[in-house]
């Protein structure tokens, strides 16, 4: 069920729980900043999810609350893992999905880096 980009953070989300170690993830690269994992339902030969450790709902929210060497890293870490998945060529689709009308559906802000083979049209016409 999509959610709401403004809620309050919810500590028992399933990427916090896998932050702390409750849940199992096939994780690809972690540092003080983010973490990346495979997605468990791929939708794409790979199919990538990459968050930030620190408690954030949204875009909007890590944008205004995240202090700059954090976003900074977030960033990175999510090129790192393009280029160690060989995804920048011959390209991918970087995606996040922010509230309801996006379809968020886990409320802790998450990329998801889609590649491996041509991803098609980026919205159904």
């Amino acid at each position: 069920m999509p959610i709401d980009a403004t809620q309050p953070y919810d500590a028992d989300n399933i990427f916090a729980r896998i932050l702390r170690g409750e849940i199992p993830a096939k994780r690809v690269y972690e540092d003080e900043h983010a973490l990346a994992f495979h997605d468990i339902a791929p939708q794409a030969p790979v199919h990538v999810l990459v968050i930030p450790k620190g408690a954030y709902v949204s875009w909007d929210d890590f944008s205004a609350r995240a202090p700059d060497a954090e976003i900074a890293g977030f960033v990175r870490a999510v090129g790192h893992v393009a280029r160690e998945h060989g995804l920048v060529e011959p390209g991918y689709r970087l995606l996040a999905n922010i509230g309801g009308h996006g379809g968020q559906e886990v409320p802790h802000l998450h990329v998801h880096l889609f590649g491996g083979a041509p991803l098609g049209p980026m919205l159904a016409r």
